[in-house]
């Protein structure tokens, strides 16, 4: 599992909060919800994402916006529109005075908006949580990102839109997954741009050596690897290994693994409050709870159990 894999696998989408709004000018919605990553899909009209910090980006039809909080910004017709909502932690919506919000109203299955015949339709699709795979992901993206729609030929944003109004059975677990798909292929879409600043271990991957040695590692962790042994499994010396990997990937090898090893750690501490200590040690790689509680502290400060604990 890659960083990217990790963002949705650890956590993926479970339960994600989603969104049709239907508006029509002038309309300005302040977002302060602390999402940690939130999707945005111009589906009809345009709208403005304005970040507290940065520039303000304008939407056409067929335009993602990927937000990384947990900064807030401004989603509205116009920049200069003053705010009629504010969308706080848990999807509270107030008006700017505090007020429960009356003037937006339930328009369908997940649709609201000010006019159910608007010129604007968005979409929006919230991940509540994130792990410590998918903070290797989050920190390495700006804070807002934008791809446009002339960029991908991408059917993935219309069955979003399709597939948000329906209520059926299993209808939750298909539009998590939609807005999954349609995350990763925004961001692959994104870092493939000459001008993104795509983090080293994304563009290791494309290194036939590297990038073999980099799914060994994601995907076995558990195995006792050496400089030696991924040397050998990528078909090289050790001497060139350890160059090349350091080069294209920033760190050298062992210290990569370690990092992921404690942050696999971390999220099944996390995920599965009812696993031992020794039993997450097992299945990243360390020997004993002793040699992961040791390596642990070292990077987070505190034990596993008490991280655990903290995460509780």
């Amino acid at each position: 599992m890659d960083p990217l894999a990790g963002l949705l696998d650890g956590p993926r989408a479970r339960g994600a909060f989603l969104l049709k709004s239907v508006m029509t000018p002038p309309w300005s919605l302040r977002i302060e919800d602390e999402a940690p990553l939130t999707v945005m899909a111009q589906v009809r009209g345009e709208s403005w994402v304005v970040p507290d910090r940065g520039d303000a980006v304008r939407l056409g039809t067929g335009d993602i916006a990927i937000a990384r909080g947990p900064d807030p910004y401004l989603v509205a017709d116009d920049p200069a529109t003053p705010p009629q909502a504010m969308i706080l932690p848990g999807q509270e919506c107030l008006t700017p005075d505090g007020k429960h919000l009356t003037e937006l109203s339930d328009l369908g299955v997940r649709t609201w908006g000010d006019d159910p015949d608007g010129p604007v339709v968005l979409l929006t699709g919230t991940y509540p949580l994130e792990g410590e795979i998918s903070k290797r992901l989050l920190n390495a993206l700006p804070s807002l990102l934008v791809v446009r729609d002339e960029e991908w030929d991408n059917p993935l944003v219309t069955l979003l839109a399709g597939e948000i109004v329906k209520d059926t059975p299993g209808q939750e677990a298909v539009l998590d997954r939609v807005l999954d798909l349609l995350l990763v292929a925004a961001l692959r879409t994104w870092f493939d741009r000459p001008d993104a600043a795509a983090p080293a271990w994304y563009r290791a991957h494309s290194d036939p050596v590297v990038g073999r040695a980099l799914k060994l590692l994601q995907h076995k962790p558990s195995e006792p690897w050496t400089v030696a042994s991924l040397a050998a499994d990528t078909g090289v010396s050790r001497a060139a290994f350890a160059r090349r990997f350091t080069a294209a990937v920033g760190e050298p090898p062992m210290a990569y693994l370690a990092s992921w090893r404690i942050a696999l750690a971390a999220d099944l501490l996390r995920q599965h409050p009812d696993v031992t200590i020794g039993a997450v040690a097992r299945q990243v790689g360390y020997g004993s709870s002793f040699a992961l509680s040791t390596a642990f502290k070292r990077e987070h400060g505190v034990s596993p159990q008490g991280y655990r604990a903290g995460v509780a």
